[in-house]
């Protein structure tokens, strides 16, 4: 049985069209104990396929309309996935303390304000610099934002590269990523496992296995399971392997939140 999936994605999100009660009924239909709406706020975005900001008003009355509705059946939790640009520091602190978050994932999709998804921040890039401009930017804004719980799909950059082998060798930026994990353990952030990179024929969950390694390694204990749905069917995908990977590397919980404040609980 799977306990949570504490990444998924609804309509609010441009690049979803799942219903937020589509999505719960298939979570109860899993037996999910808790599942977390964590739809995209990505200020700035400089893709005019896509907006990514939210009609909280609407989004608020429509969370909480099914938070009663089915509160005997699964615990919804009200979550956020916010999209970290260095710029958007005061922007992104304002938007967070109007809205009574209980969990926040800071997530890298564009880099020197250039997208991912469209390939614009890889144009003119070798490889490894690529990845490294990445990391670089993750590190800068774990040293900025303080507003958030996990860092998310943190080797993100390998989807969309374009490259002829889009692996990512840890050793290669060990020094960084370790960097980037020591930071979070530091400020009491964690990470996210994130099942979608087999969704994506990435053969792989976000991050690799040698990051979640490292991770255990330095220290770190946060770490929340999602699987960054954006249709129904792909709620908790490759969790059983997800977990079972976790126990491998000698993880014994994972992390579930409300408030912003963390819990910990067997792993299933």
């Amino acid at each position: 049985m799977f306990f949570a999936d504490y990444h998924s994605h609804t309509y609010f999100s441009s690049d979803s069209n799942a219903s937020m009660e589509d999505m719960i009924q298939t979570g109860i239909n899993l037996g999910l104990k808790q599942l977390a709406f964590t739809d995209h706020v990505d200020f700035d975005y400089p893709n005019s396929d896509y907006t990514f900001e939210i009609d909280y008003n609407e989004y608020l009355k429509q969370f909480k309309q099914y938070k009663l509705k089915y509160k005997n059946k699964i615990d919804l939790i009200f979550g956020v996935e916010i999209g970290l640009q260095p710029h958007l520091q005061e922007k992104i602190s304002d938007f967070i303390t109007h809205y009574p978050f209980d969990f926040i994932i800071g997530s890298s999709h564009v880099v020197h304000k250039l997208d991912l998804y469209n390939g614009d921040f890889f144009q003119g890039k070798e490889q490894k610099n690529a990845y490294l401009q990445y990391f670089e930017e993750v590190l800068k804004n774990i040293h900025i934002f303080n507003d958030f719980q996990v860092y998310g799909h943190l080797d993100y950059i390998i989807r969309y590269g374009n490259y002829k082998n889009p692996v990512l060798s840890y050793e290669d930026y060990q020094n960084i990523i370790d960097e980037i994990l020591k930071n979070l353990i530091h400020k009491g952030q964690g990470i996210e496992l994130n099942t979608s990179g087999y969704r994506y024929g990435l053969n792989q969950f976000h991050p690799q296995t040698s990051i979640l390694k490292s991770y255990k390694q330095l220290g770190g204990e946060i770490i929340t399971v999602g699987s960054d749905a954006h249709y129904p069917q792909d709620l908790c995908a490759n969790f059983k392997e997800a977990y079972e990977i976790l126990k491998e590397i000698g993880f014994s919980y994972i992390t579930i939140f409300k408030n912003q404040k963390p819990d910990f609980i067997p792993i299933p």
